[in-house]
């Protein structure tokens, strides 16, 4: 009994020391017991919308004043056929070349939707039987040369619907991705796209698309979009790479302009190289792997 009294005191000091401790310094007894005090953590930012996104590429490009200062857009694409293109009324200039080497040149109006114009061969009237064929040809040239050129200023055009895809790495570049789907606009409204806006730049960097026509399950088609740069008010991309071959689209003498003479929308003469824009090439469709693109609208 002794000596298991004498191990109970043993045992037990070390606690009652430790106690003594806690008695003579209550106010560290009291912080080491005071519990931990938890910072607030940042809130994760919300997901970003569709509009948000379609916005702030608009605002990399220039934003939406100098976007509606842009009246005059003139270029030649893809070293076949030469536009001019007035924004604000709607009039339209197509210069290129037949297959025969006779340069034309259609005067028209958007707005017509290739109903209506007027068209010359070697700066003569075509005759009426291939008026239709010229002007309503220079609407479609129209609808899929300038949707190339432009489509991130056409993002919130009416009649497209638009979705957020959330973030993609591709190529070593991480996207924010854009669905785009069409509500009966365009020449093919059942056409689907996606824009791939890198968020270092706030730019469009690169499309992607599958047409009506091919299987659903068909891989979409990607295009780089390279060169930005500045053209008057506003951001272009010059150039089009596709992803995986051998294929390139040039945009030359491309110009926007507040003014322009107004004989580039109403004189038959061909402007050639040293006019507003020039005209190489021959005017022919898009071979099958750059089929042309609807454009969301026909709004200015």
């Amino acid at each position: 009994m002794p000596g298991s009294l004498i191990r109970k005191t043993v045992t037990t000091g070390p606690v009652l020391f430790a106690a003594l401790l806690l008695l003579a310094a209550p106010g560290m007894a009291q912080d080491q017991l005071k519990p931990k005090e938890i910072k607030p953590q940042a809130q994760p930012s919300p997901p970003l919308s569709a509009q948000e996104l379609a916005e702030a590429t608009l605002q990399a490009m220039g934003g939406k004043p100098a976007w509606d200062s842009a009246r005059h857009i003139c270029f030649t694409f893809a070293a076949r056929r030469a536009h001019c293109w007035d924004r604000f009324t709607g009039r339209h200039r197509l210069e290129g070349q037949t297959a025969d080497g006779k340069t034309f040149v259609v005067l028209s109006d958007i707005d017509d939707q290739g109903r209506s114009g007027t068209a010359y061969l070697d700066g003569q009237p075509v005759s009426s039987d291939q008026l239709q064929q010229f002007v309503l040809g220079a609407y479609q040239a129209w609808v899929n040369d300038t949707y190339w050129l432009l489509v991130p200023y056409k993002l919130q055009d009416p009649g497209v619907n638009l979705t957020y895809e959330g973030s993609e790495e591709l190529d070593g570049v991480r996207y924010e991705k854009l669905a785009l789907t069409f509500n009966n606009v365009g020449l093919t409204p059942g056409d689907r796209y996606w824009v791939y806006i890198n968020p270092a730049t706030g730019l469009m960097e690169r499309w992607a698309y599958i047409l009506q026509n091919q299987d659903p399950s068909t891989q979409p088609t990607h295009w780089l979009w390279q060169g930005w740069q500045k053209y008057g008010p506003i951001m272009l991309a010059p150039t089009r790479a596709q992803v995986g071959a051998d294929e390139k689209i040039e945009f030359t003498n491309i110009a926007v302009r507040t003014n322009v003479p107004d004989e580039v929308y109403t004189s038959p003469a061909p402007a050639g190289s040293g006019g507003q824009q020039g005209t190489q090439g021959q005017q022919q469709p898009p071979p099958q792997q750059q089929p042309p693109p609807p454009p969301p609208s026909q709004g200015r």
